[in-house]
């Protein structure tokens, strides 16, 4: 069964209440079914941010994307993911990862670890949410029954964890590096990463929707030209191979909706997430998805 699209944006820079509350409203304008709001130091605390984007809006859903797992205590965050799907009136989407970069960890003097101590804490976090946020848990309560879970990871081990509990798969497309700086892969490792995936998750009731987190949207009649600034931070790759990477799409309004419809037909990806600075630039594409 094809999915149909859901859009995303993950809104990264904090602003004073009233231009906040725009911004929340412009992206249910521009047809974003999702506001979202990350988990890094220096960005917005991301609960109050959504509590506050539920009063701005109406139609949206409100997530995080993702919570860094190495910054919360499961008890504490239990508590804050009922408490924000309370004040969202239910429209909240709990999204979680390892977290990928060390210098924030040591910022926080929190213990940074080794990439399998810290999927274990992710592991032990997701299986306390759930017997917290269920129906012998914890007070407060959430509205919904289930808040949908959203996992977002790419080695085996994190694909194995989506696999058995979450609701919305997340592909980053791309491998951390020393430092936490993130490598994209080509579409044929990506292919490769979500057939093993659909392996571990064969078993499930319910399939889960697969979200792909898009870096990079211009929209151009010369891709060439428009993708060169980014060249110098990809310097391993050509200028068509970055232009072919799942997490970009530079072209024409009619080569980006196309390229969108293909990577559904050939991954599964009905959900897509762009980053705040593209908020307006993936517009069209969006109005134009929602006329197919």
């Amino acid at each position: 069964m094809v999915r149909p699209f859901r859009f995303g944006v993950n809104l990264m820079s904090l602003a004073p209440a009233d231009e906040w509350r725009a911004k929340c409203r412009r992206a249910e304008e521009l047809g974003y079914d999702v506001i979202l709001a990350p988990d890094h130091l220096g960005m917005p605390a991301p609960f109050p941010a959504l509590v506050a984007a539920a009063e701005a809006t109406e139609r949206p859903r409100l997530g995080t994307f993702v919570l860094n797992a190495g910054f919360w205590n499961p008890a504490l965050l239990a508590r804050e993911v009922a408490t924000t799907d309370a004040l969202t009136g239910g429209r909240l989407e709990l999204g979680l990862g390892t977290g990928y970069v060390q210098a924030e960890h040591e910022t926080a003097g929190l213990p940074w670890g080794s990439p399998g101590e810290r999927v274990d804490h992710l592991r032990r976090t997701v299986e306390e949410l759930g017997r917290l946020l269920g129906p012998e848990g914890q007070r407060p309560r959430a509205v919904q029954e289930r808040v949908p879970l959203l996992i977002g990871g790419n080695g085996d081990r994190m694909l194995r964890l989506t696999a058995e509990h979450a609701d919305i798969a997340a592909f980053t497309a791309a491998r951390t590096r020393d430092g936490g700086a993130l490598e994209p892969i080509a579409a044929e490792e990506l292919g490769e990463r979500v057939a093993l995936y659909r392996k571990l998750a064969a078993g499930r009731a319910e399939p889960a929707e697969l979200n792909l987190l898009i870096q990079i949207i211009i929209v151009t009649d010369d891709p060439g030209a428009a993708i060169q600034p980014w060249l110098s931070h990809i310097p391993h790759l050509t200028e068509q191979q970055v232009l072919e990477l799942p997490i970009v799409l530079v072209g024409t309004l009619d080569d980006i909706v196309e390229r969108v419809r293909a990577q559904r037909d050939r991954f599964g990806f009905s959900y897509l997430t762009v980053l705040e600075p593209n908020m307006e630039a993936f517009a069209p594409v969006v109005a134009r998805l929602r006329e197919a």
